[in-house]
């Protein structure tokens, strides 16, 4: 299939699958001799696999990395659980950081009643300070 066609089948844009090839995440398009990229159902699947991946908010680097440890199927996992484990430790941290964020934004929006002017809104106020 051309590219316009593995856009529509995987929900990527075009743009998405040329820097997703440049950056080796997909294996390299067999080409037409007008020069016209060709995938196969391989490439469907690894930009499956990559977007996966992004729903995990994996960086591209540790996808990257995921692939190549893919393509060595004799190699320890070690190095996948190891990988997982700091994705998770970020979640973590970023699920703290949202927690004080709710936490911050609830408390502005009790500063404030909805009946008052913008001079004494307590939301303003706070943000000010």
């Amino acid at each position: 299939m051309k590219i316009g066609e593995l856009s529509k089948t995987s929900g990527y844009s075009v743009q998405t699958i040329r820097y997703y090839e440049k950056e080796g995440l997909l294996s390299n398009p067999d080409r037409t001799e007008g020069n016209f990229r060709l995938y196969s159902n391989k490439a469907f699947k690894e930009l499956e696999f990559v977007k996966h991946c992004r729903s995990l908010d994996i960086p591209l680097n540790d996808i990257k990395r995921l692939i190549e440890l893919k393509n060595k199927p004799e190699e320890s996992c070690s190095s996948v659980n190891a990988l997982i484990d700091r994705q998770l430790t970020l979640v973590n941290q970023r699920m703290k950081e949202l927690n004080a964020l709710k936490k911050e934004l609830k408390l502005m929006a009790s500063s404030c009643g909805s009946d008052g002017t913008i001079e004494v809104c307590g939301i303003i106020k706070s943000l000010d300070s």
